[in-house]
């Protein structure tokens, strides 16, 4: 993680913008649930009504009120409320006040709604309680009687009502609100009476669910505002509209905010994947020929492209997914534990079960994602072995084994995914179950708490969405389990090519060149490659000097090209030192040394493109004049001239619409372009035939009389007028001379010679002649 931390810092800002976008948007989703539990709760079952408090009370319910309040509760009723006309009005708008309030009068509340309707039986009942008569002998005693005799105008209405079974029947009842206000009056009762009634209905409310008890507070306030003549259709319709406009605001913001977020991870994750891929090429751009060895050019493709786009993939799921994840986890937490529902039980083992389900996951995945990468690499390697040798393959036959070899290998992938992916799709269907075996739960616990009141549909409604809200952010967690794994390995392997110490770098405090002359010296220099036993150079000491061609010559596998390819530094020596105008080129940065040099490899190497831009590779600034001399001097003219777009020519990706010819021609002329002061040609008259490369020395030799030429040859006919010829045998000199004496003294030189040329041409048939005689 802590390469994704140190990808991600040049755009901390954005970062802290998404987290806050995504703060935002977890608000939103969790205030979603609570919307809907109002309607079902408050919009449906409740009428539009929220709180206890009434909005509109008659002036005679305004007074009957007060009987069962206590003086406390009496001076806060009498200031919530303001007279208009015949109605008393709610004056109170805060909602924590109100939510206050509930808690505060349900009591009072609940007691005067029971009494407005109580049974004519009880009522009987009662009255003899309070005279100590024998309820028996008022059973006949109509209620209007009853009422005459205690100096009040009593009567009895039908309500439906529960009875001991739980049916609903018709009853007769009465209000004793007004025989409570009476009996206040005449003193026949005290506060005490009252406050016991409230103690005893406290002890049954004690059963009771919150939510029960404070519908039943709101069933009085619905029968205030009913009576004191509100719309309540109006009501209920008003709340309902109110509350879907904040949901559908609420969703819009949602979906602005998750547009806004997607947009932004993408650019960070863009933008990282960009800086991994520069960092990677700047890096690969810097190896020195050991770490171009160690790592295989498949492999640096694939970690360039693959191994970046798995990271790439991985920051957009860690800014969109993993950091909103605990966000909207917490919050559903802490929305659970407000719900006060007391099933936090139930989320809890869901989340254990989640959990169990992700490590077992991942210890069976782990190892085969780690697996996967290289296995990538190993198809990427068979591939490109396949097509770069297509001719070679075709030439041989060997079609057939090549393609079992790529199957083989693609096999092996295939394999490898195949696993992972079933493993993974296990998931899905485990983690359905667990969700929707939640939802059962959730359901089977909240019907039994709705059944005892202490909780309403809409908030187990609000709970079950909660619940998945919870679920889900641990289920975002999980996805990532399938992605994390790979993207890890794939970070591994890119840390792996950036932290790789270039064995050739410049120096810290670097010399300049002040004479550019092109004097190259080797100072007694040895060189073995990392990890090789032997030397594959050993005290190699001489000097190339400006107006003078260098050649060397030897046997296949001397060391020729390992000796040229230390003057650019491609290795670096292991013992002595190699010197460019009297400074070691360890000494100076590869930028001054290499505008030095003019290299052409054994191997012609072309860009896509176009001739002159290709001939222009080593100097932008050349003119058309100075590269179409290159291309004279190269011998490459006449090619170049007869087609149709000439210098504008394109050339395919390698050069792969050119001969092994042209594309040798080319590759001088390019290093002739840049004008160096140094030229290194590394067998590069092979492509050519004897002609041109006879014409094409002769022209370099008057171009590059300033100059100092470095000629690795296999042919003695390249080597012929050369100023210095170094024999090489086994990584050693073993001869230094012209030609002729070389001829005379150096034994490796001269079987060299006599392979190629006949006695006769290399002047050596007089003495043949003498020797025989």
């Amino acid at each position: 993680m802590s390469r994704f931390f140190k990808t991600l810092k040049p755009y901390w800002k954005s970062v802290l913008l998404i987290i806050a976008l995504l703060v935002l948007q977890a608000y939103a989703d969790l205030s979603l649930p609570q919307y809907t539990s109002d309607i079902i709760d408050t919009g449906i079952q409740n009428g539009g009504v929220s709180h206890c408090m009434p909005q509109a009370v008659t002036k005679e319910e305004f007074e009957l009120a007060k009987v069962f309040m206590t003086e406390d509760e009496v001076a806060i009723w009498e200031d919530s409320y303001r007279e208009d006309g015949d109605v008393y009005r709610l004056d109170v708008t805060d909602e924590k006040k109100l939510d206050e309030y509930d808690d505060e009068f349900v009591t009072a509340f609940i007691l005067n709604n029971q009494t407005s309707a109580v049974e004519e039986s009880a009522f009987k009942q009662q009255i003899a309680a309070q005279s100590g008569q024998d309820p028996s002998q008022l059973e006949n005693v109509p209620v209007e009687m009853l009422g005459q005799q205690m100096g009040i105008e009593l009567s009895t209405f039908k309500k439906e009502i529960e009875d001991v079974d739980g049916n609903v029947v018709l009853a007769d009842c009465l209000d004793m609100r007004p025989v409570f206000q009476m009996m206040l009056a005449q003193g026949r009762m005290t506060t005490d009476d009252i406050v016991s009634m409230r103690d005893t209905l406290q002890e049954k409310m004690e059963s009771m669910g919150s939510s029960l008890i404070l519908s039943m507070g709101i069933s009085y306030a619905k029968n205030m505002d009913s009576a004191a003549g509100v719309d309540m259709d109006k009501l209920q319709t008003d709340y309902l509209w109110a509350s879907g406009i904040k949901m559908v605001l609420m969703a819009l913001l949602v979906a602005v905010i998750t547009v806004c977020v997607g947009m932004l991870a993408s650019r960070v994750a863009a933008g990282a994947g960009r800086d991994l891929r520069g960092s990677v090429y700047k890096k690969v751009m810097g190896f020195s020929s050991a770490e171009m060895d160690r790592f295989s050019t498949a492999s640096l493709i694939t970690r360039t492209t693959n191994d970046v786009q798995q990271i790439q993939m991985v920051i957009v799921l860690l800014l969109r997914m993993v950091l909103y994840a605990p966000v909207l986890g917490i919050g559903g937490v802490i929305k659970v534990w407000q719900t006060g529902a007391g099933m936090g039980w139930v989320i809890g083992l869901a989340v254990a079960a989640i959990m169990a389900l992700v490590l077992f996951l991942m210890v069976v995945a782990m190892p085969k994602f780690k697996l996967m990468q290289k296995l990538v690499d190993g198809v990427n390697l068979v591939s490109r072995e396949i097509l770069t040798g297509l001719s070679v393959i075709r030439a041989f036959g060997r079609e057939k084994k090549e393609e079992e070899r790529f199957d083989k290998a693609n096999k092996k992938l295939t394999k490898t995914m195949l696993f992972t992916n079933r493993v993974m799709t296990f998931m899905m269907p485990c983690m359905t179950f667990i969700m929707y075996g939640l939802t059962v739960l959730i359901v089977w616990v909240a019907a039994h708490k709705i059944d005892n009141g202490s909780m309403q549909v809409g908030a187990m409604t609000a709970f079950i969405t909660y619940a998945m809200q919870i679920v889900m952010s641990f289920l975002m967690l999980t996805m990532m389990s399938v992605m994390l794994p790979r993207a890890a390995v794939a970070a591994d392997r890119i840390d792996e090519v950036l932290t790789v110490k270039s064995e050739i770098v410049d120096p810290e405090k670097p010399e300049t060149l002040e004479k550019k002359e092109g004097v190259v010296r080797f100072n007694h220099v040895s060189f073995k490659y990392p990890g090789a036993e032997h030397n594959a150079l050993e005290d190699i000491d001489f000097v190339a000097e400006p107006g003078k061609t260098t050649a060397i010559i030897g046997s296949t596998g001397c060391g020729k090209s390992t000796l040229v390819n230390l003057i650019p530094r491609l290795y670096d020596v292991t013992e002595g030192s190699v010197t460019i105008d009297g400074h070691d080129i360890r000494n100076i940065t590869m930028n001054e040394l290499r505008d030095e040099l003019g290299f052409v490899p054994q191997k012609g190497v072309l860009f896509s493109g176009t001739i002159a831009s290709n001939l222009r590779y080593g100097r932008e600034d050349a003119t058309d004049e100075e590269i179409r001399e290159a291309a004279e001097i190269a011998q490459a003219s006449d090619f170049i001239e007869e087609k149709s777009a000439k210098y504008d020519s394109p050339i395919a990706q390698g050069g792969s619409n050119v001969s092994g010819g042209q594309k040798q021609r080319l590759s001088i002329a390019r290093a002739i372009a840049k004008n160096p002061k140094v030229f290194i040609f590394d067998d590069s008259f092979s492509a050519l035939d004897l002609k041109t490369d006879a014409a094409l020395r002769k022209a370099l030799a008057e171009k590059v009389s300033d100059s100092t030429v470095i000629i690795v040859a296999q042919r003695i006919s390249t080597v012929l007028h050369a100023e210095q010829i170094l024999v090489m045998d086994e990584g050693r000199i073993v001869g230094r001379g012209t030609h002729e004496e070389l001829l005379a003294n150096c034994e490796v030189y001269r079987q060299i010679a006599k392979s190629q040329m006949s006695e006769k041409e290399l002047g050596l048939a007089g003495d043949t002649e003498r020797e025989e005689q």
